[in-house]
């Protein structure tokens, strides 16, 4: 099995070099690309203020913070959820960024970006030239964004988990090895012979065939 961890954070701001801080941090397991039920939450205290304008993204004051954990206290329980598996997150480097200066604040090494997996890097791959931020790729996924009034980290890790299948094929992977897994070949029985059915086309069906056929440069079906 494959494992991997896809994470996200909540900031006081932009630049975690010049002050800014974590304020919380969710992360989920994946194997083979899929949720497991697996998963690690923190709010933070961030030992400083979080200015209004933070607050309008993620809907996080300081009130919310006073009495929570301090980085340092929950940096092992991370790094252990972490372990050694490729970390996945949205546009990651803002995430590593912040994660990094975080543990090196308290002498420990920042995150290895090797492990790096960026879903936007991956978007933009796939839909060049196209809006590719978390909500626009939920739309375009169909995925379920009604309860995403602000950003929220473990919500915005559930959500980017359903766009990293898509992005990914994931699903159909998983899909393919619980097939494999469950099938016992001892008892595997041949399907039945099956005499072929013609499907009829209409008239019109033909005539968009036709049509559309008659736009590609030197189809395939019109070769003998």
């Amino acid at each position: 099995m494959s494992r991997s961890v896809l994470f996200d954070t909540e900031t006081t701001g932009f630049e975690p070099l010049t002050g800014d801080r974590v304020i919380e941090i969710a992360a989920i397991e994946l194997e083979n690309d899929l949720p497991t039920s697996n998963q690690f939450y923190a709010l933070i205290d961030p030992e400083r203020d979080i200015p209004p304008e933070s607050t309008k993204i993620h809907a996080i004051t300081n009130a919310h913070v006073v009495g929570k954990p301090k980085f340092a206290d929950i940096a092992d329980e991370m790094l252990a959820f972490f372990g050694d598996a490729p970390l996945i997150a949205h546009n990651a480097p803002f995430d590593f960024g912040f994660i990094s200066a975080e543990l090196e604040r308290i002498g420990k090494p920042p995150l290895d970006k090797a492990r790096m997996i960026d879903t936007l890097v991956l978007a933009k791959e796939r839909f060049p030239g196209m809006p590719n931020s978390l909500d626009a790729l939920c739309r375009r996924f169909e995925i379920d964004l009604s309860a995403r009034t602000t950003h929220n980290a473990l919500l915005d890790c559930k959500l980017l988990a359903e766009v990293y299948v898509e992005l990914t094929g994931g699903r159909q992977r998983g899909l393919t090895l619980d097939m494999e897994a469950s099938l016992s070949f001892a008892h595997y029985q041949p399907p039945a012979s099956r005499t072929p059915r013609r499907i009829a086309l209409t008239d019109a069906q033909r005539e968009a065939h036709a049509a559309f056929i008659a736009k590609i440069k030197e189809p395939v079906w019109l070769k003998e």
